[in-house]
């Protein structure tokens, strides 16, 4: 069955650092984009970041470029985003998410979701 399991959230202040882990299983992982997308308390789902099904292609929200990086290492089934210079508006659950898309027709779903993992940056 498939499984995505984030972790390394946390507490940190801000300006800190954290690294977040997607570990996915049950299927393909190579084959499907991925993205990171997060939701703050009282707030709707916000996308934050996309990498290709290869790994050469990334894209940031504007609230994070230049400060969050997107990765994945295929072998592994793993997709990671380096946080630097955390500030407070980044306080949300941070869900790892498979990309379901016909890019020629322009269109995609997220397929399937991992359970979320908790940031905190304090204020």
């Amino acid at each position: 069955e498939v499984h995505l399991v984030e972790s390394g959230g946390g507490l940190v202040q801000p300006g800190g650092s954290l690294r977040l882990s997607c570990a996915a299983s049950g299927f393909t992982f190579g084959s499907y984009d991925m993205s990171w997308v997060r939701q703050a308390p009282g707030k709707g789902p916000e996308w934050v970041s996309a990498i290709n099904s290869g790994g050469n292609s990334t894209y940031y929200a504007n609230s994070v470029k230049g400060r969050f990086t997107i990765s994945r290492d295929n072998a592994n089934n793993t997709m990671y985003l380096q946080m630097n210079s955390l500030e407070p508006e980044d306080t949300a659950v941070y869900y790892c998410a498979a990309v379901d898309a016909d890019w020629s027709r322009k269109e995609y779903e997220y397929k399937y979701w991992g359970q979320g993992t908790q940031v905190t940056v304090f204020s």
